[in-house]
């Protein structure tokens, strides 16, 4: 059984920093995503990266303050968030495909339960 479980969210004021983490068990995937979820808001697209670690991309919002990267030889993907801002704050997913799905959902086979990042102002 495939299983994506993320960790590492919490409450943080702004300016802080969380890393979090997205565990897969199961197969091992090439390629990971993460997305968010802000109440009242669609998902959308925050980091990706691909099965070398050569490609990555992150939406404009993040850039210069979230890092996605992974360890192979876990199975483990990571995004860590560095200065913080209120909205950032929504339920982050992982997500994992065999083939890069960049800022494209549905290109994601498995999503994660995903974890409540909350940062205050």
């Amino acid at each position: 059984q495939v299983q994506l479980v993320e960790s590492g969210g919490g409450l943080v004021q702004a300016g802080g920093s969380l890393r979090l983490s997205c565990a897969a068990s199961g197969r091992t995937f090439g390629n990971y995503g993460w997305f968010r979820q802000a109440p009242g808001k669609e998902r959308e697209f925050v980091a990706a990266i691909s099965g070398s670690g050569g490609a990555r991309n992150y939406v404009d919002s993040v850039k210069g303050r979230f890092t996605i990267s992974r360890d192979n030889a876990k199975d483990t993907v990571y995004l860590q968030m560095n200065s913080l801002k209120p909205e950032d704050t929504a339920v982050y997913y992982c997500a994992a495909g065999l083939f890069y799905g960049g800022a494209t959902p549905r290109l994601y086979d498995y999503w994660g339960q995903g974890t409540q990042v909350t940062v205050s102002s």
